[in-house]
C-alpha cells in the first residue's frame, strides 16, 4: 500500500476545509452569542432575568444532603486547580503519549482562550453573584467558568472522539455542571447558559484553527496501522 495514498486519505477525513470553516464560524457566534447575553445583562440594571429569579426559587429551600454533597463535587472537579491545570495536563499528556501530540496542543490551547475568555467577560459585565450563594467563590457571576469549562471538555472530546456516546456524555457533562452551579446559588441560570456558549465557541474555533497540524497527527497514525496490518499479513501462514 503507497503510504502517500495513505496520507491524502487521512488527511482527507480530518481536514475537509467546510467542516472546518463551519466550526470556526459557529464558535465565533457562540462566542458573540455569549457577549450580547452579558451586554444585556449589564445594560438592564442589577435585576436577574425572571428566568432566574424563578430557576434560584427552585432551591430556596435547605438543600438536600446528597446533592449538596454532589453539587460540591462538582464544585472542586469542575473549578480551581482540578479543572484549570490536572484536568488539561492529564488529558493533554494522555493525547500525547497515544502519538496525537498536535491533539494534545489543541487541548491545552482549548482550555486556557477558554478560561482566559471568561474572565475577559466578568471583568467587562461584572455580574453580582446570587445573595444566597453557599460556597465562597471569585469576581463576576457572568459567565460561569466551570460551566464554560465542562463545555470546552465536551466540545474538545466531540471533536477529537466523534462518537455519538462522546456527545452524549459531554452534553450530560455540562448539564450537571449547570445544575450545580445553580444548585449552591454560585451562579444565575442565565450565568450557567453564558458559560456553555463561551466554552463551547471557544473549543470551535480553536479545533479549526488546529485542524491542519491535528491532521498531521492523524497521517501518521494511518500509516503507522496500515504499516502493522501488512506486516502481520505477511507474517501469518
Amino acid at each position: 500500500m503507497d503510504d502517500r495514498s495513505i496520507g491524502d486519505s487521512a488527511i482527507e477525513v480530518v481536514l475537509d476545509t467546510r467542516p472546518q470553516r463551519f466550526r470556526a464560524v459557529v464558535g465565533v457566534v457562540l462566542i458573540a452569542l455569549a457577549c450580547g447575553l452579558g451586554a444585556w445583562v449589564f445594560f438592564r440594571g442589577p435585576s436577574p432575568f425572571a428566568i432566574d429569579v424563578w430557576w434560584n426559587q427552585l432551591f430556596a429551600a435547605a438543600p438536600s444532603q446528597p446533592v449538596y454533597v454532589f453539587a460540591l463535587v462538582m464544585d472542586t472537579v469542575g473549578g480551581h486547580l482540578t479543572a484549570v491545570l490536572i484536568v488539561p495536563l492529564l488529558g493533554a499528556a494522555a493525547l500525547f503519549l497515544s502519538r496525537r501530540r498536535w491533539s494534545a496542543v489543541y487541548f491545552l490551547a482549548a482550555s486556557v482562550g477558554s478560561a482566559l475568555l471568561v474572565q475577559v467577560i466578568k471583568q467587562t459585565f461584572g455580574r453580582a453573584r446570587p445573595e444566597d450563594i453557599l460556597i465562597l467563590s471569585d469576581y463576576g457571576s457572568f459567565p460561569s467558568g466551570h460551566t464554560a469549562n465542562a463545555a470546552t471538555i465536551a466540545v474538545v472530546a466531540a471533536v477529537l472522539f466523534p462518537h455519538v456516546w462522546v456527545r452524549m456524555v459531554g452534553v450530560a457533562w455540562v448539564v450537571l455542571m449547570a445544575f450545580s452551579r445553580t444548585y449552591l446559588h454560585a451562579h444565575w441560570l442565565s450565568d450557567t447558559i453564558g458559560g456553555a456558549l463561551v466554552g463551547a465557541g471557544a473549543a470551535l474555533v480553536l479545533a479549526a484553527a488546529f485542524s491542519r497540524l491535528r491532521a498531521r497527527d492523524e497521517d501518521r497514525l494511518t500509516i503507522r496501522r496500515a504499516r502493522r496490518t501488512d506486516a502481520e499479513a505477511a507474517a501469518s501462514p
